[in-house]
């Protein structure tokens, strides 16, 4: 996909529809939206009950009647139609309505027509005349204000929820980049399954969140981390303690998968720019950033440095909202067309 500065200048909404969080930016006001994608429909009058974190709170505890959704599936928009309704009451007062709009919208590095034409339909459905795409390193690597347009490598890692994007730039173009499904829902799995296996308990989502939630906080901590669920065995609810140590054991397989994709990423790259990697490292982005041992597992296996920005959960937003705003010099133009 192609843009450029012109058009995303003329975009009044800069949208990052992620799987895990909705975040969107206006231009003017900044950050305005920075909810859970998740809303809750009622399945008898088809009505709308809830969205983003209000929502959020009701998985697991609704009437069948009522469904918790979530729009966005493995990095794409699997319901625009929900998606829609869902960006409308977030955006509130912020969504024009007297005349038609722009909006930008960024989606996982390699996506297909698909996901692409999703991505559209969900903002034309807001009465946006027109939708820009921007692939999410492009703009995160502007969040973190790399300097991509120079004739040397930048390196740019967006984990998020379902999709891990690795991105290699340079002279504003990319020189080598991949894209797996593999990121923090394959770490909530991980954890899932250890626990199940290991204890004999069923954890819900929110227990599984605020391990990794307490993970990142328990640096040098051998402190075990409590979480309820439902006993295996009698159905009855148990409390059950993680280590920090047995917590990242359990993430050892997809964690691998993603040093993975960064060491076909660093095969590909031509040998004049490897060099610079070592002087600039590698930075990583997005919610999984902020897992405890990440950062040095990532080092550890590739021999760089990897450094997560002052804000690695919203640099995608940032660095799209920037260019919206005409914040981003003229000199970072190939980096977007």
């Amino acid at each position: 996909m192609t843009t450029s500065l012109e058009a995303l200048h003329r975009c009044r909404l800069a949208v990052d529809l992620g799987t895990s969080r909705t975040r969107v930016h206006v231009r003017g006001a900044g950050i305005v939206v920075d909810e859970p994608t998740v809303a809750a429909v009622n399945m008898r009058t088809g009505g709308l009950m809830a969205v983003g974190a209000v929502a959020e709170r009701m998985v697991g505890r609704t009437p069948p009647h009522i469904q918790v959704i979530h729009p966005v599936g493995g990095g794409s928009i699997t319901h625009p139609g929900i998606a829609r309704r869902m960006l409308r009451y977030l955006l509130g007062d912020h969504l024009p309505r007297r005349r038609p709009f722009r909006a930008a919208v960024c989606t996982p590095y390699g996506s297909n027509e698909l996901e692409q034409r999703a991505a559209i339909e969900t903002l034309t459905g807001l009465g946006a005349r027109r939708v820009e795409l921007l692939e999410a390193p492009v703009a995160a690597a502007v969040g973190c204000r790399l300097p991509v347009q120079e004739a040397a490598a930048s390196m740019v890692v967006v984990c998020g929820a379902a999709v891990t994007d690795v991105v290699i730039f340079s002279l504003g173009g990319v020189v080598a980049a991949r894209s797996v499904r593999m990121a923090g829902d394959a770490l909530a799995q991980a954890v899932a399954r250890h626990a199940q296996t290991d204890h004999s308990v069923w954890l819900p989502a929110r227990s599984i969140r605020q391990i990794l939630s307490d993970l990142r906080t328990a640096e040098g901590s051998q402190e075990e981390i409590q979480a309820w669920g439902r006993d295996m065995a009698t159905g009855m609810p148990r409390c059950v303690g993680l280590s920090p140590k047995e917590v990242n054991t359990a993430l050892e397989a997809p964690v691998n998968a993603i040093v993975e994709a960064i060491s076909v990423v660093l095969h590909d790259c031509p040998p004049e720019l490897s060099g610079d990697l070592l002087d600039r490292g590698i930075v990583l982005t997005g919610g999984t950033a902020l897992i405890r041992g990440l950062e040095e597992r990532l080092s550890e296996a590739t021999g760089l440095c990897v450094h997560v920005p002052e804000r690695p959960l919203t640099c995608t937003v940032e660095g799209l909202g920037a260019l919206t705003e005409g914040a981003v010099a003229q000199q970072h133009t190939a980096a977007v067309a």
